[in-house]
This record gives C-alpha cells, sequence and structure tokens, in this order.
C-alpha cells in the first residue's frame, strides 16, 4: 500500500434525525450506551443532566435538542460520546454512532455561507465520501453555552 501525499483527518460519525455529522476522533475518549441520566435543575433545555462515566460525573447533552431537532425516546442504538475539549468533558446524546473513518483533508470543504448564517458556528465544514455527505461538527463552538453565560453573569 503506498502512502499517499494527500492528508487525512480520523472521524467518528454519528447520526442526528438522519443526517450524518463528525468530530474529530482526537476529542473524543469513548462512545458508550445511554444508561442513567440524573436531570439537573434550572439547566439549559438540551443539557438532560449528569452521568456517571468511567469514574466521572460530566454534562451530558443532547444533541437533537441542542440543534432544534425534535426530542425521541433513547434506544439501544442511542449513543453518549464522551469528549473533552479545552479542558472540558462532556456527554453528546446521538442516535446512533458506529463508524470511524478517515477522511481526507481534501475533501472537506468549507460550509457554504447560507448555511453557516443558519447553523451558527457548529458546523467546521462539508465533506463527501463517495455519496455521502458528513457535516463536520467544530467541538468548540458547539460547547460554548451563551445561555449558561447570560444566566450567571446577569
Amino acid at each position: 500500500m503506498t502512502k499517499s501525499a494527500d492528508t487525512s483527518q480520523p472521524f467518528i460519525l454519528f447520526e442526528l434525525d438522519h443526517t450524518t455529522y463528525g468530530i474529530p476522533s482526537g476529542v473524543v475518549q469513548q462512545m458508550e450506551m445511554v444508561e442513567q441520566i440524573t436531570p439537573v435543575p434550572n439547566s439549559a433545555s438540551f443539557v438532560v443532566g449528569v452521568v456517571f462515566s468511567r469514574g466521572q460525573v460530566i454534562p451530558a447533552i443532547d444533541l437533537r435538542v441542542r440543534f432544534g431537532f425534535a426530542k425521541i425516546p433513547y434506544t439501544l442504538r442511542t449513543r453518549l460520546i464522551v469528549i473533552n475539549t479545552n479542558q472540558r468533558t462532556v456527554g453528546l446524546i446521538v442516535d446512533t454512532a458506529r463508524e470511524f473513518v478517515s477522511i481526507p483533508a481534501q475533501t472537506i470543504q468549507p460550509s457554504p455561507e447560507g448555511i453557516s448564517s443558519l447553523s451558527g458556528k457548529y458546523l467546521a465544514g462539508i465533506a463527501t465520501l463517495g455519496e455521502r455527505v458528513i457535516l463536520i461538527l467544530n467541538v468548540e463552538e458547539l460547547l460554548v453555552l451563551p445561555e449558561l453565560v447570560s444566566e450567571r453573569g446577569g
């Protein structure tokens, strides 16, 4: 197998509402089934509570709610993706997550201007793998919680 001059980046792929998203695998600590979630009073609507995972208590964010999709019951396919970025550990609840892929850098394009303004700064780009379109998330922006900052600041 020859090594290509093109660089690839490893991503974990997951689905929300029949759309495939990717996050850099370097920020992912582990993936697991969604088990016991303890609700936390007065939290943002998308922070469904906290979970105990491998000795840590971490906040759990339902990405369906964060992105404005309808909330659905959790199933055996629902996954908690535990990520760590900027010294923060958070669990992301997604419909399903099972793939690890390397995406060639040249297949990742910037988000079109109209899409970027609608989706906030969550999208880092859009990749194509064959016929598949994958929305690449900006994990740092995903964890910016203006609702929490404004509540604590005032």
